[in-house]
């Protein structure tokens, strides 16, 4: 017998990763009484970096909107309600009235608590992860130049339902440690095997963004004992071309107004780079010892618009099973590149995103690499 609760589902606040508190609707895709399907983009919501699409988990019609456009919400509070429509007003009524915010999932300890990362002692100092999930398989997220776990806002938590997630800081990014010893892809790939040892990885589906990813391949033809698949996302690598200027305008920048222009080339939709992202990245640009790694890392893998570094054709000839997914208007570097590896790698190209695909389509990217590391388990 089905349960008045089964009938009617609850739409919250979503939490995108481990310091978000809060959300603000935007604005609603769907309009009250609209047949809504699986996946199907239902509203934006605003956080303090950046803006989204929440899209459905649930199938129903959407019976009430509670989220006000313009409005802040608490993550998990009720926003709206989706129910079949033989399902009373009354019954509705009773359910958003009952509604209780669930209890914390164990990320916090109690109200007021912070988010938690954690670090691991590496031989190249300090590695600040995060990590999700406890299934049998383990994913490790690799970020790109100039990035940190947070550019996996969106995909942490996703890839969790079923494995366990790791997402870390690559040494002289984030919060981990910013002395380089070695500030070549090699050095960096023997970082992430030295962090997959301090935690107890002995191997794991690698996701790797841009230069991540190109860590990722190196990893892989480096230690293939270490690395289940790959997922290589816009991934650096696989081709000659990269856009200069943006590496150069990102060392460079010491402002907001030179800022916040480059980094508007990661996405399709520039409207996406928040101020608060802007202003996020600048601290991280003026802690110690960030300036001379970024330039470090950029002098060993970039020069004059071409990658140092190819490794398609090692990669195509090792057999690591490889989803490549790029976002068709990257204008870091070239979407043709998604081809590199020939019938070696599945190849999906997103639509209207750009380098940060995993950011602008988190819904389609997310479903391609949970469908690749199943298949490959």
């Amino acid at each position: 017998m089905t349960t008045l609760n089964e009938r009617i589902k609850p739409i919250v606040m979503p939490k995108w990763g481990l310091s978000m508190s809060e959300g603000k609707v935007t604005g609603w895709l769907k309009q009250p009484g609209a047949t809504v399907n699986l996946g199907d983009d239902l509203l934006e919501v605003e956080t303090d970096k950046i803006t989204n699409v929440v899209e459905a988990g649930e199938t129903g019609v959407l019976r009430r909107v509670l989220g006000e456009p313009g409005t802040v919400y608490p993550v998990k509070a009720l926003i709206a309600v989706l129910a079949e429509p033989d399902v009373p007003d009354s019954d509705i009524d009773a359910f958003i009235a009952g509604y209780a915010v669930p209890a914390a999932d164990g990320e916090e300890d109690g109200a007021g608590a912070g988010p938690r990362y954690e670090f691991a002692e590496t031989a190249v100092g300090n590695i600040r992860y995060a990590k999700r999930g406890d299934g049998a398989t383990t994913v490790l997220l690799v970020h790109g130049f100039g990035g940190d776990l947070d550019n996996w806002l969106f995909t942490i938590d996703a890839l969790a339902e079923g494995a366990t997630v790791y997402a870390l800081d690559l040494p002289g990014h984030g919060q981990s440690a910013k002395t380089l010893a070695d500030p070549t892809l090699t050095g960096l790939s023997k970082a992430v095997q030295d962090f997959m040892d301090a935690v107890g990885i002995e191997a794991a589906h690698l996701v790797g963004h841009s230069m991540g990813g190109a860590v990722s391949m190196r990893t892989a033809l480096d230690a293939p004992e270490r690395v289940v698949s790959l997922s290589l996302i816009c991934s650096a690598g696989l081709g000659r071309e990269i856009n200069q200027d943006y590496i150069t305008g990102f060392i460079d920048a010491t402002s907001r107004r030179d800022l916040k222009p480059v980094l508007e080339t990661l996405f399709a939709d520039a409207g996406l780079v928040s101020r608060q992202m802007t202003d996020d990245l600048l601290k991280y640009k003026r802690l110690d010892g960030v300036d001379g790694a970024l330039r470090a890392i950029a002098s060993s893998m970039f020069e004059n618009g071409e990658q140092k570094i190819i490794l398609g054709a090692a990669v195509g000839a090792a057999n690591v099973p490889t989803l490549v997914v790029w976002g068709a208007e990257d204008r870091v570097i070239p979407a043709a590149h998604a081809t590199a590896l020939g019938s070696a790698a599945r190849v999906e190209v997103v639509p209207n995103a750009g380098h940060m695909v995993q950011m602008e389509a988190a819904g389609k990217v997310n479903a391609l690499v949970k469908d690749h590391v199943t298949k490959n388990a």
